[in-house]
């Protein structure tokens, strides 16, 4: 497969509207030669203010301090002492706002999402950001890296462009501001984490 990454100026805008765009698109990784990808089919927006579930919330730190950098790095973090979750940043550069894709409909490399996450259940390998980056080999060697410009890991346009509707929830799985409605997934799509 022969990817056309987005265009440089896709990551622009506010986070909210990047996280609506980039569902649909091709989350593409190349690991040792080969193409591992997904469609996004869920994301879910932090936002530079206001928001205190967002790393940023705390100002800059060693662990977010990609956050702050230009639109368009992947922010790749460490969580629970066991999984990388993988994020889009977004906004202007030094707010600290980013998107974090939670979930991928698989594409190319299945067999090997299926090795990397030792399962067999198409649904269940990518449907989770630590399941992603798992299945895709995301791991902090990738945090801050230019998704517009790196051959490892960009975003992508997809082959055909479908129609789909947009559902728009709160978040999951945080504590803090988890009443803002900053989660969006294509509707009726069966890689969803959660519906």
């Amino acid at each position: 497969m022969n990817y056309k990454r987005v265009n440089h100026n896709f990551f622009e805008g506010s986070t909210e509207e990047v996280a609506k765009k980039l569902l649909g698109k091709i989350l593409v990784r190349v690991y040792k030669g080969k193409i591992i990808s997904g469609k996004i089919v869920e994301t879910e927006a932090y936002l530079d203010e206001n928001d205190l579930a967002s790393h940023s919330a705390v100002g800059i730190t060693e662990r977010n301090k990609v956050m702050f950098g230009k639109a368009g790095l992947a922010y790749v973090y460490f969580t629970y002492g066991m999984h990388y979750c993988f994020n889009v940043v977004t906004g202007e550069e030094g707010k600290g706002s980013a998107v974090l894709i939670r979930a991928l409909e698989p594409i190319d490399g299945i067999e090997q999402m299926k090795k990397f996450r030792n399962k067999n259940d198409l649904h269940i390998l990518t449907n989770g950001p630590a399941k992603l980056c798992q299945a895709l080999r995301i791991d902090k060697k990738l945090n801050g890296v230019d998704l517009k410009t790196s051959e490892e890991i960009f975003i992508a346009e997809p082959e055909t462009k479908e129609n789909f509707d947009i559902v728009i929830t709160t978040r999951i799985g945080i504590e803090k501001s988890k009443e803002l409605p900053l989660r969006f997934y294509i509707r009726e799509n069966k890689f969803v984490s959660k519906k």
